[in-house]
């Protein structure tokens, strides 16, 4: 249960960052963006435990990095993807993940699907399709996002496979490492733009600590005691989370179409905690 509200509140911190970040890369170039916020979360993390380091195995080294390569790679596509389509559109297909990782965790895994898992993945493509798309057109940027939807689910079935394996910290901090190193590389060859301002530098530190550090430190714990369908499931809260900050902090309307979104996506939250607590019993 209290795994189930820690990823929630993962949720939360980065349905809150949507606002403070769509300040940020109007100011700066993304993938530099980027660079800066997982090299910071990297030193901040090493310098909290800094004899973690000592302490990973080769295994896990292994491991993480190749869950690093995956959310790398998520985030890259769905970066280069926003250059030409609608963030409304991108934030649809990304939740497509939600579809993709019972199917890959099926493949790769073997595990069992059950009819109200199932019900409860279409429930919530309803919720994410009523609040996030506004017309559809598929081209180059959205089959960019669809390969961002196809590694988060790699990368959420991985780590529901290995968390459990290893010391949850340092399997983190190797992720984080892994996507700050690819980020720099993507933003080296266009050279490296540092932020304009100190309210750039306070987003680039929010976001390092509070949506990097202690989000992905909770996330690798919490997908160590339940499975990967499930934290799909729940990691759609995000743009719920999303739109409730844009309407309380951000001034914007709240539409029936928000609402019935946001509906939809607590009854698959409900329907997943509900068999959550039977298997548990």
């Amino acid at each position: 249960m209290f795994a189930l509200i820690a990823l929630v509140a993962v949720t939360a911190i980065w349905g809150w960052t949507f606002l403070i970040v769509k300040v940020a890369i109007a100011r700066m170039p993304v993938m530099d963006f980027l660079a800066l916020r997982f090299t910071v979360a990297t030193i901040v993390m090493v310098a909290i435990r800094p004899t973690i380091l000592r302490r990973i195995s080769r295994r896990q080294l292994w491991r993480g990095a190749i869950l690093g390569a995956l959310l790398g790679l998520a985030y890259v596509t769905q970066t280069y993807g926003l250059r030409s389509t609608s963030a409304a559109v991108s934030g649809f297909i990304t939740g497509m993940a939600v579809v993709f990782t019972p199917i890959v965790s099926w493949l790769l895994l073997r595990n069992v699907i059950s009819l109200k898992t199932w019900l409860a993945v279409v429930l919530a493509c309803a919720g994410l399709a009523l609040l996030s798309l506004h017309g559809w057109a598929f081209g180059t940027g959205e089959l960019l996002t669809l390969g961002c939807a196809l590694f988060l689910a790699f990368h959420i079935t991985g780590l529901g496979k290995w968390s459990s394996q290893h010391e949850s910290y340092g399997l983190a901090l190797i992720q984080i490492a892994t996507v700050a190193v690819m980020s720099l590389v993507a933003a080296a060859p266009g050279g490296f733009t540092l932020p304009p301002d100190a309210e750039v530098w306070g987003i680039i530190g929010i976001t390092a600590v509070l949506a990097t550090s202690v989000a992905f430190l909770v996330q690798t714990w919490a997908q160590s005691l339940i499975s990967p369908t499930h934290a799909a499931v729940i990691l759609t809260m995000e743009p719920v989370f999303a739109g409730i900050f844009a309407v309380v902090i951000g001034g914007e309307h709240l539409t029936p179409r928000i609402i019935g979104g946001a509906v939809c996506v607590l009854a698959a939250m409900f329907l997943i905690q509900l068999k959550f607590r039977q298997r548990g019993r």
